[in-house]
């Protein structure tokens, strides 16, 4: 958050000087203006109507100087009134100017706590700079927070529902149609049950594994470990699937790669998300290919693909909650829609990166996660 340029203390203190000098000023100017009169009104009751009756003497400069207080006391009550009432209308007016954004705030604030997240309070152009400014920014800026939290939740409920309603409606067809003898049990239809209750499986399991990642629940056992044995070891393990699927899965390691600190098991699990998701979105025949580079100060995963692509402008969607580029592609082969998301959320809870860059729809992608060196 940007530093208020002025402070509100010394504009509170500006602002108490201001009354003083108000009445101090309507004081000095209402007393020049009334003592002669009043002066004067005294010396006409001394000297008579007709200009008689002046004393001389000691008793004239008594008198004298009776009137001339009696003119400066009721001078002054008439100017300290008068003082008093400016004093209080600019009080009135500087207080409204600071407890007015305040009020509005403390309204904005109740509707909030409401349900209200699109509430926001104008940021005033005298408070831009101070405090009061600095407050309803941060206001404004946690209402968006909550906002964009709000309606995150709310699309979560739905995209939720609707991943949970192909399978169960799946499942309730079927064991509805074995019910009413319908459909006739066999081998095929128990493995069909049994992958939808495999994919109902797996879509918990890994609401569950985000919510832990998000959290930062998730036990970490970060220790120097080689980038090359992490690639090697997850290209093994998934080589068959890509084999089965009709592409070619190279490996590029350089020599001499400084070890990276990462878990290894949640390092493996996030290049085996990258390369599985670059497995959905390749066709037949296509070539997806797994590197490592140094990058700064840390090490550079890179899994580039030939496959669908992605417009630019769709980077910084993809690693959110059940966001997909082709959806149908995607549920024909059983993702859930969340694998990039827990990956995002085990790279920087390894303390590294990730991005995705594409140059266009069917031009293939690039997905790479960074983490730091062990040195």
């Amino acid at each position: 958050m940007r530093r208020p340029r002025a402070s509100l203390g010394p504009k509170l203190l500006l602002s108490h000087l201001l009354v003083v000098l108000a009445g101090l000023v309507t004081l000095f100017v209402a007393a020049q203006l009334i003592a002669p009169a009043f002066f004067a009104g005294h010396m006409r009751e001394m000297t008579g109507a007709g200009g008689h009756g002046m004393l001389g003497g000691a008793d004239e400069e008594r008198a004298l100087d009776d009137a001339f207080r009696a003119a400066l006391l009721q001078a002054l009550l008439v100017a300290g009134a008068a003082a008093s009432a400016v004093a209080l209308l600019v009080s009135l007016f500087i207080a409204r100017r600071i407890a007015g954004p305040v009020g509005r705030m403390l309204v904005a604030t109740r509707r909030v706590a409401a349900g209200r997240y699109a509430e926001r309070v104008p940021v005033e152009r005298a408070n831009a700079g101070d405090e009061l400014g600095a407050l309803a920014a941060s206001f404004n800026t946690m209402a968006e927070a909550l906002e964009r939290t709000e309606r995150r939740r709310l699309e979560l409920i739905g995209d939720i529902s609707h991943e949970l309603r192909t399978p169960i409606a799946t499942l309730e067809g079927h064991l509805e149609g074995l019910l009413d003898g319908v459909v006739e049990p066999g081998p095929e239809l128990w493995a069909l049950l049994h992958g939808e209750a495999g994919r109902l499986r797996r879509l918990v399991d890994d609401l569950q594994e985000l919510s832990r990642a998000e959290a930062r629940q998730l036990a970490l056992t970060l220790r120097p470990v080689a980038p090359a044995s992490i690639v090697r070891d997850t290209a093994t393990r998934l080589r068959p699937r890509f084999d089965e699927a009709g592409l070619d899965l190279r490996v590029a390691l350089p020599d001499g790669l400084p070890p990276v600190r990462a878990d290894p098991d949640r390092a493996a699990q996030v290049l085996t998300n990258l390369l599985t998701n670059a497995l959905r979105y390749t066709p037949a025949p296509g070539t997806v290919t797994v590197g490592v580079a140094p990058a700064g100060d840390g090490i550079t995963f890179r899994v580039t693909d030939t496959g669908i692509g992605f417009a630019p402008e769709e980077a910084a969607r993809l690693f959110e909650r059940f966001y997909r580029v082709d959806k149908s592609r995607s549920r024909a082969r059983g993702g859930s829609g969340i694998g990039l998301t827990i990956a995002r959320a085990l790279v920087e809870a390894m303390g590294g990166t990730i991005a995705a860059e594409s140059a266009g729809p069917g031009r293939g992608s690039t997905f790479s996660f960074t983490l730091p060196s062990a040195d």
